[in-house]
């Protein structure tokens, strides 16, 4: 199997170099256009990287659920989850952070790199209360840069597209992946059914 190893052997594979379209949409601050994107995305998945490596993972929300700050800051709220807090950890630990939004229906992706830090102002966490609970911490990212990502990605994988919904049936449930996991000893069955329950009493 061939490699590339050098940024010139990558540049060369690359040709051509790319075109106005693809740099000059970078900010290095929120746009009205911008910020209208990041109001309307339910979804984003938060990327960040520590002393074991990268960490990748999902957060959704009502839409807007990420807050434009200021011109140069995004919070978007830790909402309850497993507690492993890897994300959370890696933070602490090293600040640099991503956020990738998706917005349901349209084939526009968006991306903030930046620098974060974890607050637990009560006031702050107040403010992103749902149903009188709020979270447990908030990520304050600082704003390197913004920019939006073409749709090719979502074309191609027909993401929003009914028709092409995989039948959750035909797939491994959480409850049998972790029987496999343990021997039997988490999960199965009875895991699966009290899911939907054990999520509505825990959602916030």
């Amino acid at each position: 199997m061939s490699y590339v190893t050098t940024i010139a052997e990558l540049e060369a594979l690359y040709t051509p170099a790319p075109v106005a379209a693809s740099t000059v949409k970078v900010a290095h601050a929120m746009t009205p256009h911008y910020r209208r994107l990041i109001e309307a995305s339910p979804f984003a998945a938060l990327a960040t990287v520590g002393p074991e490596g990268i960490d990748c993972s999902p957060r959704g929300d009502q839409p807007g659920f990420v807050r434009v700050h200021d011109d140069t800051t995004l919070m978007m709220p830790d909402r309850r989850g497993n507690n492993r807090i890897d994300s959370l950890r890696n933070i602490v630990r090293d600040p640099r952070c991503a956020f990738l939004f998706l917005l349901p229906g349209s084939g526009t992706t968006f991306r903030a790199n930046g620098r974060a830090r974890l607050s637990i102002d009560p006031d702050l966490l107040e403010s992103f209360a749902v149903d009188g609970k709020p979270p447990r911490s908030v990520i304050v990212m600082a704003i390197d840069e913004l920019y939006f990502q073409c749709a090719r990605a979502i074309v191609r994988s027909e993401l929003w597209n009914p028709a092409r919904h995989i039948d959750p049936a035909t797939l491994p449930t959480p409850g049998a992946m972790l029987a496999g996991m343990s021997d039997n000893t988490v999960g199965g069955a009875a895991y699966d059914q009290a899911w939907p329950e054990r999520a509505r009493q825990t959602m916030w």
